[in-house]
């Protein structure tokens, strides 16, 4: 795990020098497209070992809604100029900063909200031991998850019953499996939309 953490520091500051100018160029047209509220969006999450940190994302949704803890494509809240940085993970970027403070890494679970951190029971906290990612197995296998519970009747239902366990299930293979040369992998199948065969499933 040396590697990656080293692998992680080295290329969030590489990823944020080069993209400055694009991150500039986001948070203008953030402020243009919709101008009440902040450019960037923080939201406080779990981290390894349980700690609470504060992660942060393009804001891509209106500033008051009273919508529910899953995404669901199409919906009003989030904003056209949104959904675009949605569908090209382009909001994630300002995750390189979390990266580089080292509360979150480049692989990983993805981050979750308090409420649903504290679901996990018996061996599936071990997942905490985990520095969340900015993707993942799990991120992979459901990259086109808003689009799935788009179709459903509730979306809140299916998400905690199925999506959730299962990725609960993925990441502890993570976990127990984990390879530096598996992470590059996932890390280039996220930048370029292909799957990838992991733990005897495509994803």
């Amino acid at each position: 795990m040396l590697l990656k953490f080293i692998y992680d520091k080295l290329f969030a500051l590489i990823g944020l020098i080069v993209l400055c100018w694009l991150l500039l160029i986001i948070i203008i047209l953030v402020k243009l497209r919709m101008q009440h509220g902040p450019a960037i969006f923080k939201q406080k999450r779990v981290g390894k070992n349980g700690k609470i940190f504060t992660m942060y994302k393009f804001r891509t949704m209106e500033v008051h809604h009273s919508g529910s803890s899953v995404s669901v494509a199409g919906e009003s809240r989030i904003t056209p100029f949104g959904a675009i940085l949605r569908k090209y993970k382009l909001d994630e970027l300002p995750e390189l900063w979390n990266v580089l403070k080292g509360d979150m890494s480049f692989v990983g679970p993805r981050p979750d909200v308090p409420g649903y951190a504290d679901k996990l029971t018996g061996s599936d906290r071990d997942i905490l031991k985990l520095r969340p990612g900015i993707t993942g197995p799990a991120s992979l296998k459901y990259r086109n998850e808003e689009e799935i519970l788009a179709m459903l009747d509730n979306p809140q239902k299916y998400n905690d019953e199925v999506i959730y366990p299962d990725k609960i299930r993925i990441n502890l293979y993570y976990l127990y499996h984990y390879s530096f040369w598996k992470d590059i992998q996932m890390i280039l199948c996220t930048i370029t939309g292909k799957r990838m065969k992991y733990g005897g499933e495509k994803i």
